[in-house]
């Protein structure tokens, strides 16, 4: 699923990796934290692995539950690009890209949730840390 990413005007005033929970914390100098889960950023990676070179040439990400953090890169100072367990380590995740991903965390996660369904993949809540 391609997002369509609008510029913000807020910019990270910190990043955290929550290596136990898998989760990677985001405040923005608006005053906005987000909490972004692994497999959700793993998911909704914007490497051509997933989006394709072309619109229409999606592919769904699945098997991605375990998948965990291996470290988080800068990428100038407008981005970061996560290293992941599974090897993926190609998308790079600008500033406007992760507050969007924050901001419409419940949709876009639910949206995920629905089109594993449609796929008929069975989706497995992660063990619990």
């Amino acid at each position: 699923m391609r997002l369509t990413v609008e510029p913000v005007n807020s910019r990270p005033t910190e990043i955290k990796l929550h290596q136990v929970s898998n989760v990677l914390e985001i405040s923005f100098d608006d005053g906005s934290i987000f909490k972004l889960p692994c497999e959700y950023l793993r998911v909704y990676t914007p490497s051509a692995e997933a989006l394709g070179h072309a619109p229409g040439q999606e592919v769904l990400q699945v098997g991605k539950e375990d998948v965990t953090f291996k470290e988080i890169k800068p990428v100038g100072n407008y981005a970061i690009t996560p290293v992941f367990s599974d090897g993926h380590n190609t998308g790079i995740y600008t500033w406007d890209l992760l507050y969007k991903l924050g901001a419409e965390y419940q949709t876009l996660w639910a949206d995920y949730l629905n089109r594993l369904v449609a796929a008929g993949y069975e989706h497995k809540e992660p063990p619990p840390n």
